[in-house]
C-alpha cells in the first residue's frame, strides 16, 4: 500500500518507541508530531533517534523529549522552487507543509533522483565461517548461504545493498567457497562487480582486512555474512563521514535483566533494594565502515579479530564512532536465531 504524509504522524502523547516504528513502517526517515486537530508540534528524524539513543533516553519516554519543536516548515500553495531552495539551504529531507493555522496539510520530500545514488565504496562481506552452533544444518552448506524467505542469507545481504546504491563488493570465502562463488559469480546477475578474497585459514574479520588490495581514498563497510538488517546504508555512511572516524562501529541496544533484587549496601549497612534491575549496554552488531588506514594497518594479513582492531585504533589515537541501529537486526547464529528468521522476528542475542 502506498505510503502518505498520514503515515508519518504521531500524536504528542507517543513514546520514543512509537516513534521508532512509525519511522521504521513510514520509510521516510521522520515523524511529525501533532495534536488532535492536525496542528503542528515538531518533527523528529532518524538522526534525532539515533542521537537519543546515544544519550541513553529510554524507549517509552515522551516523544517530547527527543523532537525538534521548531521545524523548518512551508505554507500550503508556496511555490516548489522555493521549498526546494529552502530544503537546499538547510540541508533538509523533509519540510511540513502546513496552513495558517499550523495544521499539517501534507510533507514534502526532496529526492535528487528517483533511483538511489551509485555509492563507489566497497562492501566486505564476511562469508568464510564455519557455522558450527547451526550444524547439522551447515554441514555442507555455509551459514550465509542458508535459506531465509527463499533465498540465501548472503543474497539478502547483497540486495539491500544494490538497493542502497552500492555496486562493488568483496566477498571473503573459506568454508566451502565453491557454493558461495558459484551461486553468486562476478555479480553481473544483479549488475555489480563482485571478487572473492580466500583465507586459506580463518584471519578473524580484522585480518581478513588484510587480504584486500590496495583500496582508494573512501571508505569500506564490512559486515558479517550472517546479519539480516534493514538498517539506512546511506545513513551509516554519511554517519561516519560527517564524524571524520577511522572506524564506525554499528551497535544494538541489548537488555538484561537481574532475575533477583539488588542489595546496594555501604559495609553492612544496607541502603536500598532495587527489585530485578534492568541493565543496558550497546552491543556490537557486526558492521563497521572503516578508513583506508585501517585496512592499511591490516597489513600483512594476520589473525585480528575485529574487537582487537578496535582496541588497537583507539590505543593508536584514532577516532572511533558507534552507530546505533534501531531497525530490524538478527543475528543468524544459533538455532533459535535461524528459527526467528524463518518467521520475520527480531533478534534474541547479542553478537
Amino acid at each position: 500500500m502506498q505510503k502518505t504524509w498520514r503515515d508519518a504522524l504521531v500524536a504528542s502523547e507517543a513514546t520514543v518507541s512509537q516513534a521508532l516504528k512509525v519511522i521504521d513502517d513510514a520509510g521516510i526517515r521522520l515523524v511529525m508530531v501533532a495534536d488532535a486537530a492536525d496542528r503542528l508540534l515538531g518533527v523528529v528524524t532518524d538522526g534525532d533517534i539515533r542521537r537519543a539513543l546515544l544519550r541513553r533516553v529510554d524507549l517509552e519516554a515522551r516523544i517530547s523529549e527527543v523532537m525538534n519543536p521548531h521545524p523548518h516548515t512551508a505554507q500550503v500553495g508556496e511555490p516548489r522552487e522555493s521549498i526546494r531552495a529552502k530544503m537546499e539551504h538547510h540541508s533538509l529531507l523533509h519540510v511540513p507543509i502546513v496552513d495558517p493555522d499550523g495544521r499539517i496539510v501534507g510533507l514534502e520530500t526532496y529526492h535528487q533522483l528517483t533511483t538511489a545514488p551509485v555509492r563507489d565504496n566497497w562492501v566486505f562481506l564476511m562469508a568464510g565461517g564455519f557455522g558450527t552452533r547451526l550444524r547439522p544444518l551447515t554441514d555442507d552448506c555455509p551459514k550465509p548461504m542458508l535459506p531465509v524467505g527463499g533465498k540465501p542469507i548472503l543474497q539478502s545481504i547483497l540486495e539491500s545493498f544494490v538497493a542502497a546504491g552500492f555496486r562493488h563488493f568483496y566477498i571473503s570465502v573459506h568454508y566451502l567457497p565453491e557454493l558461495i562463488k558459484n551461486h553468486f559469480g562476478d555479480g553481473s546477475r544483479w549488475g555489480v562487480t563482485i571478487r572473492y578474497v580466500e583465507e586459506t585459514t580463518p584471519l578473524g574479520t580484522g585480518g581478513a582486512l588484510g587480504l584486500l588490495p590496495e583500496i582508494d581514498a573512501e571508505p569500506i563497510i564490512v559486515m558479517n555474512g550472517d546479519v539480516l538488517t534493514h538498517l539506512d546504508f546511506n545513513a551509516l555512511m554519511d554517519f561516519h563521514l560527517a564524524q571524520q572516524s577511522a572506524m564506525t562501529v554499528c551497535v544494538r541496544e541489548y537488555e538484561m535483566q537481574v532475575p533477583f533484587g539488588v542489595v546496594d549496601g555501604e559495609g553492612a549497612k544496607v541502603r536500598k533494594i532495587v527489585e530485578k534491575p534492568v541493565h543496558r549496554f550497546f552491543v556490537n552488531a557486526g558492521i563497521y565502515v572503516v578508513s583506508p588506514e585501517v585496512v592499511r594497518h591490516t597489513h600483512p594479513p594476520r589473525r585480528l579479530d575485529m574487537p582487537d582492531l578496535i582496541e588497537d585504533m583507539i590505543g593508536r589515537a584514532h577516532r572511533v564512532s558507534m552507530f546505533p541501529i534501531h531497525e530490524y537486526w538478527l543475528d543468524v547464529g544459533r538455532p533459535d536465531d535461524y528459527a526467528s528468521a524463518q518467521r520475520g522476528g527480531k533478534a534474541t542475542g547479542e553478537h
